[in-house]
């Protein structure tokens, strides 16, 4: 589901949509499953694609065995670029230090969205934190009633030196204090 998700982002960038300003929210058609599925969104109001797994039944009506993900992206959607003075583009910054990632996983209610997680990751340090993926949704038995487990992986682009145990231990607490504070949610240990 995350791959068909990463895919259908990747294909409404290459249409010039904002991707820095979709959401995402549950509400696929019938042909998805509807726990493994969801709508791309940007504003309340405007539908640019689905994605997900597809539902046991369109499996069968297709005669496909296993599990099947896709999406649909609608280009015709997608608003045209505000046109603005043309500028040149800042120099590429590319860091001489290694990236480092850390992987979290955090038990919350089942109905927090996972963009929830990922602003609140990505909001333990602007500066430190390049980018986080969701990579593993979780729900059963162990979890808990009405309770699912959502894994992230942190990307974390040091500047100007390289980061000790200590620089990496404190970001990854600022991490967990903030994703525990806007879900609700625990880390999962």
């Amino acid at each position: 589901m995350f791959d068909a998700k990463a895919d259908a982002i990747a294909a409404l960038e290459a249409c010039g949509a904002p991707v820095d300003r979709l959401s995402f929210e549950p509400g696929a058609p019938d042909w998805y499953h509807p726990g493994r599925s969801g709508l791309i969104k940007l504003g309340p109001k405007t539908v640019l694609g689905h994605f997900g797994e597809f539902h046991p039944n369109t499996l069968d009506a297709l005669d496909v065995t296993g599990p099947l993900c896709g999406f649909e992206v609608f280009i015709d959607a997608i608003p045209e670029a505000k046109r603005k003075a043309t500028r040149t583009k800042p120099v590429l910054q590319l860091s001489a230090f290694q990236a480092v990632r850390r992987d979290f996983a955090f038990v919350v209610d089942a109905d927090v969205p996972a963009a929830t997680l990922v602003r609140a990751a990505l909001g333990a340090d602007k500066v430190l934190i390049s980018g986080v993926n969701v990579f593993d949704l979780f729900a059963g038995p162990s979890l808990g009633e009405g309770k699912k487990s959502l894994a992230i992986e942190i990307t974390i682009q040091p500047r100007d030196r390289t980061l000790t145990d200590e620089d990496l231990d404190r970001l990854a607490k600022s991490v967990i204090a903030n994703v525990e504070k806007s879900s609700g949610g625990v880390l999962r240990g």
